[in-house]
């Protein structure tokens, strides 16, 4: 990335879009019958596909039952076609393994899992090209809305970055491979509480609250784009419900 500039002297970023703005998002839900909840979202260049099984019963172990929440249960996925090192395995390393415990706790703070004690719940993820995080948390809020499982609150993600003295909402896979310090936060937005928050490079103090808030309001945005898609999804089924 040596030489790129990534942000221009009249604030343009390197695709065109302003320091706080958005990539084009795109989602649907109910793509896949078979499962209990399922959603599609496209931002930027990247695609995440989410499905969701649950409530029921525990599988395996029934030792692994809480007797007072539901199970989350998180496995992510990356297409093998998305990277540029073929993976024989898209699943199951350690990158897999760390964003499916950040999906678990992300949506432990977001499902109501005090209402299906002694049950599980399994959210699955496939994802391709770039902002991992952000997209997979939108793609599996949608999905577990139509699986029609109880949450406190939506819970929309977003990145956000530091270059040259400005904070960017929403980096692309370009600003991300850039390497300079970059925020991944998942929001509650009712509430404002944060479901997660992780930094990966140094940022100084000084600087992190304009980087946070940038996140903030990005989620924020981020969450008017689903409520719009969810009510939409809501309007098509009382169509074909006949109601």
């Amino acid at each position: 990335m040596a030489g790129l500039e990534l942000l221009s002297d009249q604030g343009y970023r390197v695709d065109g879009r302003r320091a706080g703005e958005l990539r084009k998002i795109q989602a649907r839900m109910g793509v896949f019958a078979q499962a209990d909840g399922s959603a599609y979202i496209e931002q930027g260049n990247t695609k995440a596909l989410a499905v969701v099984y649950g409530p029921h019963e525990i599988r395996g172990s029934r030792a692994r039952a809480l007797p007072d929440r539901a199970l989350v249960n998180c496995q992510y996925s990356s297409a093998t076609f998305s990277t540029g090192e073929r993976k024989r395995r898209p699943h199951g390393d350690r990158k897999s393994c760390e964003m499916g415990l950040q999906l678990r706790q992300t949506f432990e703070a977001a499902i109501l899992t005090q209402l299906h004690p002694r049950s599980q719940i399994d959210i699955y993820v496939l994802q391709a090209d770039g902002g991992t995080y952000a997209a997979c948390v939108n793609a599996a809020t949608l999905a577990v809305l139509d699986a029609g499982i109880p949450m406190r609150d939506f819970v929309c993600a977003c990145s956000a970055g530091f270059v040259d003295g400005t904070a960017l909402a929403d980096l692309s896979h370009v600003e991300e491979a850039a390497g300079g310090p970059q925020l991944a936060l998942a929001l509650l937005p009712a509430s404002g509480q944060i479901a997660l928050l992780e930094m990966d490079a140094r940022l100084h103090e000084d600087h992190l609250e304009r980087v946070l808030e940038a996140a903030a309001q990005a989620a924020r945005d981020v969450h008017t784009l689903l409520d719009r898609v969810v009510r939409q999804h809501v309007r098509e089924a009382s169509i074909l419900l006949g109601d």
